[in-house]
């Protein structure tokens, strides 16, 4: 649910994004990321280095706050892929995978850290709530109430019916 879930958040906040201004798209307003087109990269690169934990293969880099795409339209093409690869490993997990661990090596701090996979799936689910709130203020900032889209859990389960039974 929650993989979907983030599909659903990302294409609304993308789609909201896509209405700006190249101006007030790349403006740095105070975000931890500075501005949209920043934040929205650094979700991207965070999603593709947790994948590569989880995974074993993909992307990753050295740094958080690279920008991969310099523009909208092919940064939207790349989070709907890396979406995509969510939605599809997330599918494919059984009740064993998430009670298994995994070792990995943060960015910022390097050194071996094994965990159990769920509370680490749940964390990267969290995080791209977290920052997709922080681009949420900034497009009601920029545009109004109107400018940002609902992306409220139970808004994506009245809408999809996933989550309700």
């Amino acid at each position: 649910m929650m993989a979907a879930y983030n599909e659903w958040a990302n294409r609304r906040l993308y789609d909201a994004a896509g209405q700006l201004n190249d101006t007030d798209y790349r403006a740095d307003r105070g975000a931890f990321f500075g501005s949209v087109h920043r934040t929205l990269n650094h979700l991207l690169v965070t999603d593709r280095i947790w994948l590569s934990r989880f995974t074993g293969s993909g992307p990753t880099y050295p740094s958080l706050d690279l920008v991969l795409h310099e523009d909208l339209p092919s940064l939207a093409a790349a989070r709907a892929e890396e979406d995509r690869r969510i939605v599809e490993w997330a599918d494919g997990l059984s009740e064993e995978d998430l009670a298994g661990t995994f070792t990995y090596q943060p960015v910022t701090n390097p050194r071996d850290i094994t965990q159990p996979l769920a509370p680490a799936l749940a964390h990267l689910f969290n995080h791209q709530t977290h920052h997709r709130g922080q681009v949420h203020a900034l497009l009601t900032a920029i545009g109004g109430r109107d400018a940002a889209p609902s992306l409220d859990l139970i808004v994506f389960q009245r809408e999809t019916g996933i989550g309700l039974s």
